[in-house]
């Protein structure tokens, strides 16, 4: 897709990743990889007995599946080299995610910036659904730079 249809798009939603399994070996990896590891998310026995009636995912995993959700859903724009994450305007922790369950995410592209030469900023309203649930895992307002081929 070319850059100036990518920009058409703003206001509308722009992709939905397919569903991404939360298991316990996942929220596992996640623990340690950021040595979280509290009970709620790695110890089904001790979990089972909170509000949440078993293990749940760190939220920061849940954004972090951010970045495989998009490669999977938002179109290439033709001749991006490279994106980077410039953070986020707005980010929340809606619902928790019980391990077991499937997440998804739903991108709304807000706005593309294309002032400077060689890249473009966006900014992305994403919703993370849960399987089944009435409420989101998350809902994040997001800011990303691609950068352009130069001739």
């Amino acid at each position: 897709m070319k850059l100036e249809e990518f920009k058409a798009l703003e206001g509308q939603e722009v992709g939905v990743s397919k569903w991404f399994e939360i298991t316990q070996a996942r929220i596992d990896q996640f623990a340690d990889a950021t040595e979280d590891w509290q009970y709620i998310h790695t110890d089904p026995e001790s979990a089972a007995k909170t509000p949440f009636g078993g293990t749940i995912a760190h939220g920061f995993l849940t954004l972090s599946l951010l970045s495989a959700m998009v490669y999977d859903a938002l179109p290439n724009v033709d001749g991006v080299t490279m994106g980077v994450n410039y953070g986020m305007n707005k980010l929340r922790f809606i619902s928790p995610v019980p391990v077991g369950c499937r997440v998804r995410a739903r991108f709304v592209l807000a706005s593309c910036d294309t002032s400077k030469p060689g890249e473009f900023t966006t900014i992305t309203n994403v919703t993370v659904e849960i399987e089944g649930a009435e409420k989101p895992a998350l809902i994040a307002e997001w800011i990303g730079r691609r950068y352009m081929e130069t001739t």
